[in-house]
């Protein structure tokens, strides 16, 4: 029987690591499945471009799997039970199970609402391609002098504030912040950061936490109330619940805590890619949720995984964060270097540079999504004797 190694997410870090095993393992010895809501992959760290207006190419992941052997199964995941080894979900054909002996979770992230009082029923979101087209659409009928509120100071609310601006100069674009926008960033780039939003119009309100939203206004602490024609809710990012529902050891924030190898340190048949992994990096901290952050982690988790199957020695690969690419529009960033204490050195790259390098950062990043196969070895390799289905009573015996 063959060796079935179930991928949870067809994102960055999923789609990549289903990619990297089906061309190194022999498909006389593994099937592979993916499972993902959509057939199409979501470019995550453009949908702020999506709602503003722009048109993304779209890749199908049957396109991207074809010639690989990944099964690609269209469903979402409702539960994960790693006692028996399964995974539940539902999808056009109605509710499943679907068996594995190693499982890659890699389900990433939704915006975290954090329980405030009308940001389900009233905010908008570009956490996923659903939430951002429904901004989208949401922002072509609002008129000129129209307002729009971005929460949220991190990089995915300081991106969407000054891509809604630059697209949409006819609106009023602020940003509520509940400390400094970019207050990670060098001096530097801090002030590069304040002529951005100066120049685009962007009215940053700092120190400010959102309380409460309604269909026109947002409310803060102090009880000042923000006019928002449309808010838009990037205060955070949140896990999904499964793994948590299924016994895995996570963290409060839900986050399935991994070893070194990125493997689940409570069931050892499933391993943990992308923001859902509690990733310990070089540095001793953990990984921030980002694109990077995928990229290493996958490497990680498939490199593992082959040398176990196969009885090879397990390696490990870097995880050291190295910086930040902030989008400013089409024609402004910051490219914002770190050291190994995640510190901002002195150094940034600003302006039309910084944009292209980020442009060129995105588009390696779909390129290799599209070719998950490109450049990696074309050797197969075959499982070990020992690689069998695990004895779901203890940990497999050959760690």
């Amino acid at each position: 029987m063959k060796h079935r190694i179930v991928v949870l997410g067809a994102g960055y870090a999923g789609a990549y690591a289903a990619g990297i095993l089906a061309r190194r393992l022999s498909s006389a010895d593994v099937e592979i499945t993916v499972v993902n809501p959509v057939p199409d992959f979501v470019e995550r760290m453009r949908l702020h471009q999506l709602a503003a207006g722009q048109d993304l190419a779209v890749r199908g992941l049957a396109d991207v799997f074809a010639g690989t052997g990944v099964r690609l199964h269209l469903a979402r995941v409702t539960g994960v039970d790693p006692v028996r080894g399964t995974v539940a979900v539902t999808g056009e054909n109605g509710d499943r199970e679907l068996a594995y002996d190693t499982l890659v979770h890699a389900l990433g992230s939704a915006a975290a609402r954090h329980d405030v009082p009308g940001v389900a029923e009233y905010a908008f979101d570009v956490a996923g391609r659903p939430s951002a087209l429904r901004l989208r659409e949401r922002l072509s009928r609002l008129g000129a002098g129209g307002t729009v509120l971005v929460v949220g100071e991190g990089l995915t609310g300081i991106e969407t504030a000054t891509e809604l601006a630059e697209s949409r100069p006819d609106l009023s674009v602020a940003l509520a912040a509940r400390g400094e926008p970019g207050a990670w960033l060098s001096p530097g780039s801090r002030r590069h950061l304040r002529r951005a939003f100066d120049r685009l119009g962007i009215t940053v309100h700092e120190h400010t936490r959102v309380e409460a939203v309604e269909p026109t206004r947002a409310f803060t602490v102090g009880g000042m109330a923000l006019p928002a024609d449309v808010t838009v809710w990037s205060a955070g990012f949140a896990v999904h619940p499964v793994a948590a529902a299924g016994g895995l050891e996570v963290t409060g924030t839900g986050r399935i805590v991994v070893d070194r190898t990125m493997r689940s340190v409570s069931h050892p048949e499933v391993y943990a890619v992308g923001d859902c992994a509690h990733a310990i990096g070089d540095n001793g901290r953990p990984l921030p949720m980002s694109c990077a952050s995928a990229g290493f982690t996958a490497t990680q988790a498939t490199a593992a995984i082959i040398a176990r199957l196969t009885g090879a020695e397990v390696p490990t690969t870097g995880l050291k964060y190295h910086g930040n690419h902030i989008s400013l529009g089409r024609r402004d960033g910051i490219f914002q270097m770190v050291d190994g204490d995640v510190r901002p050195k002195a150094w940034y790259l600003g302006g039309r540079t910084a944009a292209r390098f980020k442009a060129g950062v995105l588009m390696g990043a779909g390129f290799g999504i599209a070719h998950p196969t490109f450049g990696v070895p074309q050797r197969r390799h075959r499982l070990a004797a020992a690689a069998g289905a695990p004895d779901r009573t203890g940990a497999r015996a050959a760690a």
